[in-house]
Parts: structure tokens; C-alpha cells; sequence
């Protein structure tokens, strides 16, 4: 066994899952990541990814690898920096076992992320959030769960994998009514409901009539509903509401765009920037600011409180009365 086959098993089993207790989904991103670049490091070479070393995966190699994500795969930038983010991280567990290959492991770290365009968010207006609402049919189980998933992710901004996890017994209708959830870094959290909500929800779980660690939203055939089945609801659903919605035509609705749409709800009823931090489980409250740049109304607010060049300076003084009867004669 090579020295990066052993190194590379070893950070899997002793560093992400023993030492850091990563989540599965970070496990997948890094075995994807690195899936890749053995296979194109075995193409560029003509050795076999069990037979690669280290010194086989030096810096270029790892440069013409994120190059190929971003010209040959379609890679965003953002995509391609996740992905050196999980070689920088093997290389740096690397550096503490082979010491020997520190001038190759060096090079590698030192390729910097590359930086990408901020785009304004997505999010829906409150009468697009209820033009989509209004579409699943409650008259089928169907519609009813969809509609409160819907719902539910609309007032509280879950991520679509929050919103699968969710079982019966994260819901609490009583005084105080909430949702809990296990989030994105293995953080709690809980998020207050809407009357709305609750009546919603307490109509779906005596429809659903399931055990506490049973899954909240159900697919026919009794499982969790995964985040593809959530996608292919909403988009079915954004479609139709587009006829009553245009606005809704134009917009590529997601379970994302949903927890976007919360927090500008927040932010437009006038809630602290970090309490909305709070309420989406951000590590930061930076990542939150996205919603400042695309908040218009708060960006007329304060081109209202501005003074135009143009204008004469001093407070505004109304005409005499009775010039200004004459002169609207």
C-alpha cells in the first residue's frame, strides 16, 4: 500500500469520523472529491489509483484537477473551491504523518481558493409564497402533507435535509409551540411556529398518526421523503401557481429558495440581522448579510432618508392660504 492509499484511509477512519465526528454528508463531499481526483490523477499519469503516491499528486496535478471541475465538468467556483477545501484538508493531515514530503504537501496547501461572484439570493414575496401555497390539493393526503411541508418550511426557514430529518416527535404544539431539528454542524436548534403552523401541522399528525421517531413527511410508501422528492413537488407546484403568479415563472423555486423566503420575511418585519443568524443556524452571522444586499426595500428606506442634490436646503414651509386658493383656481 502506498503511502497516500494508507494516509487516505486513515483520515477518513481515524480523522473525520473518530477525531472530528464529521456528518455524512461531509464524508460523501470528501470521498466524491477525492473519488475524482485519484481517477484523474490515474488518467494523466497511467497509474492505477492504489499505485499513486504523494509526490503523484503534487501541486500542478492538483491545479490542472481543479481546472478540469471548472471547464471540463461545469464546475461553479464555488463547487471547485468545496472541493480543494477537502484536499486541503488531506493534504494538512498528511503534513503531521510524512514529514519527508512536506515541500510537496506545502505546495499544495498554499493553492489558494479562488474567488467568486456573490449573486443576490432568490426569495419569494408573500403573494408568491401564497399563490404556491394554494396550489397542492388538500383534498388528496398528498396535497395536505405537501402543503404543510411547504408551509413549514416557509415560516421557518429548515434546510430541505432538516426538513426530511424532521420526525413526529420534533413537533411540539402545546403552549410555546415549536420545531426542533439537529442542524448543518451538528447544531439544536429550535424555531417558534405560527398559529397557522400549528393548526396545519396538528391536522397533518393526527392524519399521520405515527410514533415519535417515526419520519414527519412520508412518502406512499411510509419512508422519509428525500430532498430529490421535495425538489419535484415544488417544482410541480411553482409551475401551476405560475398562472395565477407570473412573478412565479421567472423564479427557479428550490427548498432553498424557501428558507431564503423566511429570512426576508424576517428581515422586512424588522428583526436583528444576528436574531435571523440565530434562527437559520448560521455559524456566522457574515453568511447572513446575503439577505441585506437583496432587501430593496430597506435600501428605499434609506435612499428616502437621503437628501437629492438638487434640492433647496431648510425645512418646507406651505403657502399662504389664500395665494394657494388662488392659484389652484
Amino acid at each position: 500500500m502506498t503511502t497516500i492509499a494508507a494516509t487516505m484511509q486513515a483520515f477518513f477512519t481515524d480523522q473525520l469520523i473518530a477525531q472530528r465526528r464529521a456528518s455524512p454528508h461531509t464524508i460523501t463531499a470528501y470521498r466524491d472529491t477525492l473519488r475524482l481526483l485519484l481517477g484523474f490523477a490515474a488518467q494523466r499519469t497511467g497509474t492505477s489509483p492504489s499505485r499513486l503516491d504523494i509526490a503523484d499528486l503534487d501541486a500542478p496535478v492538483i491545479s490542472a484537477f481543479l481546472d478540469h471541475l471548472e471547464h471540463d465538468r461545469g464546475n461553479t467556483i464555488r463547487s471547485r473551491n468545496a472541493r480543494l477545501a477537502a484536499i486541503h484538508s488531506l493534504f494538512g493531515f498528511a503534513a503531521l504523518r510524512h514529514p519527508e514530503h512536506a515541500a510537496d504537501i506545502a505546495r499544495v496547501l498554499a493553492i489558494p481558493p479562488k474567488r467568486a461572484d456573490q449573486t443576490i439570493v432568490t426569495f419569494l414575496t408573500s403573494p408568491e409564497a401564497e399563490a404556491l401555497l394554494a396550489v397542492p390539493d388538500r383534498a388528496t393526503r398528498t396535497g395536505r402533507r405537501d402543503h404543510a411541508w411547504i408551509l413549514l418550511a416557509v415560516q421557518t426557514g429548515l434546510r430541505a435535509s432538516e426538513l426530511t430529518a424532521l420526525t413526529c416527535g420534533d413537533v411540539h404544539l402545546g403552549a410555546g409551540a415549536y420545531v426542533a431539528c439537529h442542524g448543518k454542524g451538528r447544531k439544536d436548534r429550535i424555531t417558534p411556529l405560527t398559529p397557522a403552523t400549528v393548526n396545519t401541522l396538528r391536522a397533518w399528525l393526527a392524519e399521520r398518526s405515527g410514533g415519535p421517531g417515526d419520519p414527519l413527511f412520508t412518502t406512499i410508501r411510509g419512508g422519509p421523503m428525500s430532498r430529490d422528492a421535495l425538489q419535484q413537488r415544488l417544482t410541480l407546484y411553482a409551475t401551476a401557481a405560475g398562472g395565477n403568479c407570473p412573478a412565479l415563472t421567472s423564479k427557479n423555486v428550490t427548498p432553498h429558495v424557501l428558507r431564503h423566503s423566511a429570512a426576508m420575511a424576517l428581515l422586512h418585519a424588522g428583526v436583528d440581522i444576528t436574531v435571523i443568524a440565530l434562527w437559520l443556524g448560521h455559524e456566522s452571522v457574515t453568511t447572513t448579510q446575503i439577505y441585506l444586499q437583496a432587501d430593496m426595500a430597506l435600501k428605499q428606506q434609506a435612499l428616502d432618508r437621503t437628501t437629492p442634490p438638487a434640492s433647496i436646503p431648510g425645512r418646507y414651509k406651505p403657502p399662504d392660504q389664500l395665494l394657494a386658493f388662488l392659484e389652484a383656481l
